[in-house]
């Protein structure tokens, strides 16, 4: 199966603490992988680390590529174009409206200076129609609530049209039934052959993707099908046991355990 993303023997150290240790990792190309693991497990540092992302503060070494090409040779744009992110706490300014905060995620694909083109306005447009933003087009985003902004911000990451898209924590200020739509969102972008990378919280909604990364104390501990037992133990065994996994109506759920 093609990889979209590999990273070799990477190690990220912030100062004297190391919080990355030699991680092998390949992501396999229009598939959704979750990682997930308690905190402090590393997941968003190896987000960053696979967008390219992390500050100049931390310590890199070891090898990431995209789609087959070192990370060290795609040039600042062709980043942009290949690989949407949505980070945790991402800002905007608060004056911006909607709308020009979205149409932010087409600037990779506009010349210098240029106004935006017939398609920028109709991804812009189908993006914000996706995240239910559609009718705060010309609101400012300071007047939208936690999620509200949240929807606005997927709606930009969406409007890239990336071949990849990282998420760290997504589902953050999203109601339950928003998370519904999220994962509706996700699927559509598997169909389109996107490939989908995030980092969850949510087991339960984790356990929708096709695969898991499993993570401990800056390391994979585990790598697989979600559906697969072993996947399903090694993540109650990162949880020390407190929660449990079982199926239930088709699908798989994760349950505090008793006792």
């Amino acid at each position: 199966m093609k990889a979209a993303l590999q990273v070799h023997a990477l190690r990220v150290r912030l100062g004297e603490q190391e919080v990355l240790h030699g991680i092998d990792l390949s992501i396999a190309a229009g598939r959704w992988t979750c990682v997930v693991g308690p905190n402090g497990a590393g997941k968003s540092t190896l987000l960053k680390a696979l967008a390219g992302l992390l500050p100049p503060s931390q310590q890199i070494s070891g090898q990431v590529h995209w789609l087959g090409q070192a990370l060290v040779a795609i040039d600042r744009r062709e980043r942009a174009r290949q690989l949407s992110w949505l980070g945790q706490g991402e800002s905007a300014s608060d004056d911006l409206r909607v709308w020009d905060v979205a149409m932010l995620g087409r600037l990779p694909h506009q010349d210098w200076l240029a106004a935006p083109t017939a398609q920028d306005h109709a991804m812009v447009e189908a993006a914000l129609k996706a995240t239910q933003a559609w009718d705060w087009r010309e609101r400012a985003l300071g007047q939208l609530s936690g999620g509200e902004r949240q929807r606005v911000l997927l709606a930009r990451a969406l409007a890239v049209n990336a071949r990849i898209m990282l998420m760290d924590e997504p589902l953050a200020n999203l109601d339950p039934p928003h998370q519904v739509d999220w994962l509706e969102q996700v699927q559509c972008l598997l169909a389109q052959g996107t490939t989908v990378v995030s980092v969850l919280h949510e087991i339960g909604m984790a356990l929708h993707a096709d695969d898991m990364v499993v993570m401990q104390a800056g390391q994979i501990v585990h790598h697989g099908a979600c559906a697969d037992a072993a996947t399903q133990r090694a993540i109650e065994s990162v949880f020390d046991q407190r929660i449990a996994i079982h199926p239930l109506a088709g699908q798989w759920v994760a349950l505090p355990k008793s006792g």
